[in-house]
């Protein structure tokens, strides 16, 4: 007796939820955290799986170069904002397609911005869940570990020392392929030691806005840790036969193939 393939695919469809939650209860059986978060927030992230594939996207990031660019263009375009990239929104209409910020204390300095976000925003779950709110298009995704990528950012994604290389795993999860980076300068004026919690004197030099980190705490950059962690994306990029970018005016970042930002509006354009 024929079993029709429609009904076939529908029960497969049907199971797979159920499978996922196997899988994950076995994998993480004795972390608790993780068991709390996936079951009350992670499941939903599911939703965003291959949505955007074969196409492509910009991740703006937050360096002062940003000062020096057109980006109303990129409202026609996928686009990525991090962490305070809502202090452009007054400059630009920018019609942002994601947010993501995992640093915590980015997320307690900008509680009633995220929630106000009209895009997905994706937050670490331990500095963001007891501080904002779980709103419709807030995402929780659980962070940590070191030197690995994710393509699955219902397990644990790994932060690699910038927001910029959570964006690109969350990117790769959607199925783009191929990245363009904006705004990543990759250059601090900074004294102290990688990742040490400063209060940062003055107007901030190293983000688009003064105000950015400006007479506030802030986790001084650790430039060395995320190199090792772009190179790590570019490898899983480039086996899947996908691509990343570099489009930032005067970058300092010397990992990924250099493009115009006017190349990376055509490239991504024209992008199937």
């Amino acid at each position: 007796m024929r079993i029709n393939k429609m009904l076939i695919n529908s029960l497969k469809a049907a199971i797979k939820p159920v499978k996922n939650d196997i899988d994950a209860y076995l994998k993480y059986y004795d972390n608790r955290m993780y068991q709390q978060w996936y079951f009350r927030y992670g499941k939903k992230i599911a939703k965003f799986k291959d949505i955007h594939k074969g196409e492509s996207c910009f991740i703006i990031g937050n360096g002062p170069s940003l000062k020096n660019m057109d980006l109303s263009p990129l409202k026609n375009y996928h686009t990525f904002g991090l962490n305070k990239i809502y202090l452009m929104f007054d400059k630009v209409d920018l019609n942002l397609s994601y947010h993501v910020a995992v640093n915590r204390l980015v997320i307690e300095q900008s509680v009633s911005e995220f929630e106000s976000l009209q895009c997905p925003s994706f937050l670490s779950y331990i500095p963001a869940h007891t501080s904002i709110s779980p709103l419709d298009h807030i995402y929780y995704i659980l962070t940590g570990g070191l030197c690995k990528f994710s393509s699955n950012p219902i397990e644990i994604i790994c932060e690699g020392h910038t927001v910029t290389y959570v964006a690109m795993q969350i990117a790769f999860y959607m199925g783009f392929s191929k990245v363009f980076l904006i705004g990543v300068d990759h250059n601090f004026i900074a004294q102290g030691q990688p990742n040490e919690q400063q209060i940062l004197q003055g107007e901030d030099p190293n983000h688009f806005a003064p105000n950015y980190f400006g007479n506030q705490q802030w986790h001084l950059p650790d430039l060395e840790a995320s190199e090792i962690h772009y190179h790590i994306a570019k490898f899983n990029y480039n086996r899947a036969n996908r691509q990343i970018y570099d489009a930032t005016v005067n970058g300092k970042l010397q990992i990924f193939p250099k493009i115009s930002y006017e190349e990376a509006l055509n490239k991504c354009r024209f992008s199937v």
